[in-house]
C-alpha cells in the first residue's frame, strides 16, 4: 500500500531527486566499501540517495551521520547481502571502553534513513542471560523517521538498537537471546519474525519509556516468536516500559509469567505490558504476571497500524 498524503514537504523533494550509488565487492560498482559510498554523500544532503549493495559479506563496522538524512540501504536479498562486524562493549577504542552504545556494526543517526533485504549482523553472539560485557548490537538506529523492509537483524544480546524515534519494521527477522529489541524508541513492528537462541532465559524486549509524558513503546502486530529457551516478552528497563503484542503467534517458549519488572517491584504499577489477541501455546495468560494487561480491541486500536508511529507524514510505504 502507498502512502500519498500528508507526507513531510522536504521528503517529498528529496523523493523527486533520487541518486544510485552501487557498491560492489566485484568492483564493478562506484564503490567496493559501503563505507566509501556513505563517505562520498554530501552533508546536509537534500536527495535520496539510494545505496546499492550487490550480493556479498561486507566485514564493516559503519556509521550513517546526523548530516546524512534521505539515506537507503538496498541489498540483493537478506541472505545475499551482509553487513558484519564482531565488537562487543567491553571491546576498547584505544583505553576507552566501546559500551553498548557503541558496539553496533551500523550505526543510523539520521533522519529519513530506509533499508531494503539486508542482513545486519554482529558476529560476537551470546547465547547466555547476562554474561558481562557481551552486548553485541547488530543495528543502532538513533534518529527519527526510519523504515525497514525484508531485513534480517542477527546477534545475541542486544541485536537490535531500538534507540530513539519513530521507527517501522515490516517483514523482518530479529534474533537473539537477551534483551534483543531494545531502547527509547517508539516503532511498530508488522509481520516480523522474533528468533529466540538463548540456551536458558532471555527476553525479547527491554523498552526504556521512563516518564508518562514520553513517546515511545514498542509493538508488535502479527508476528511470530519461536526457537530456543524460555524467553520472557519483555522487561521493565524504564519506570513506564511499554510494549504491546497483537495478532502474533507465540510459541512453548514462552515463560508463562510472561514479562519481568527488572527487579524494580515498584514498577509493577506503572508499566504497560500487554498483548491482544495472540495465539500458540506461549499465548496463554492464566499464569501471566497480574500487572499484565489483556486489552480489548478499543484499547489496542492505538497500537495496531501506523498511526502509531504517525506514518502518514513520512513513511512512502506500508
Amino acid at each position: 500500500m502507498r502512502v500519498h498524503h500528508h507526507l513531510i514537504e522536504s521528503l517529498v523533494e528529496a523523493e523527486r531527486n533520487q541518486s544510485v550509488i552501487v557498491v560492489a565487492r566485484d568492483g564493478l560498482g562506484n564503490f567496493s566499501s559501503i563505507a566509501e559510498a556513505i563517505d562520498s554523500i554530501p552533508e546536509q544532503n537534500q536527495q535520496r540517495v539510494i545505496v546499492w549493495i550487490k550480493a556479498g559479506v561486507y566485514r564493516e563496522k559503519i556509521a550513517i551521520p546526523k548530516s546524512k538524512p534521505f539515506v537507503t540501504l538496498q541489498g540483493d536479498g537478506s541472505s545475499l547481502t551482509i553487513i558484519t562486524w564482531n565488537s562487543t562493549a567491553s571491546d576498547r577504542n584505544g583505553t576507552n571502553l566501546l559500551k553498548t552504545y557503541n558496539s553496533a556494526t551500523i550505526s543510523i543517526n539520521s533522519r529519513f534513513f530506509i533499508a531494503k533485504n539486508i542482513t545486519f549482523q554482529n558476529e560476537a553472539i551470546a547465547h547466555i542471560h547476562g554474561e558481562t560485557g557481551k552486548q553485541a548490537v547488530a543495528l543502532r538506529i538513533s534518529a527519527d523517521m526510519a523504515a525497514f523492509y525484508d531485513c534480517n537483524f542477527h546477534g545475541g544480546q542486544d541485536t537490535l538498537y531500538d534507540h530513539k524515534g519513530r521507527h517501522y519494521f515490516k517483514r523482518c527477522f530479529v534474533q537473539g537471546s537477551v534483551d534483543f529489541i531494545f531502547g527509547y524508541g517508539r516503532s511498530l513492528y508488522k509481520d516480523c519474525h522474533l528468533y529466540s537462541i538463548a540456551n536458558k532465559t532471555g527476553a525479547i524486549t527491554a523498552q526504556k519509556r521512563t516518564i508518562r509524558n514520553m513517546n515511545s513503546g514498542f509493538s508488535f502486530v502479527n508476528c511470530s516468536i519461536t526457537g530456543s529457551g524460555r524467553i520472557y516478552l519483555g522487561r521493565a528497563w524504564g519506570d513506564r516500559s511499554r510494549v504491546v503484542y497483537s495478532y502474533t503467534y507465540m510459541d512453548a517458549l514462552i515463560a508463562p509469567q510472561g514479562w519481568q519488572n527488572w527487579n524494580h517491584p515498584e514498577r509493577n504499577r506503572t508499566v504497560f505490558f500487554a498483548q491482544y489477541e495472540c495465539s500458540g501455546p506461549g499465548a496463554k495468560t492464566s499464569q501471566r504476571v497480574a500487572w499484565a494487561r489483556t486489552l480489548t480491541f478499543e484499547e489496542a486500536q492505538p497500537f495496531l497500524d501506523t498511526d502509531f508511529i504517525h506514518g502518514e507524514t513520512w513513511l512512502l510505504s506500508t
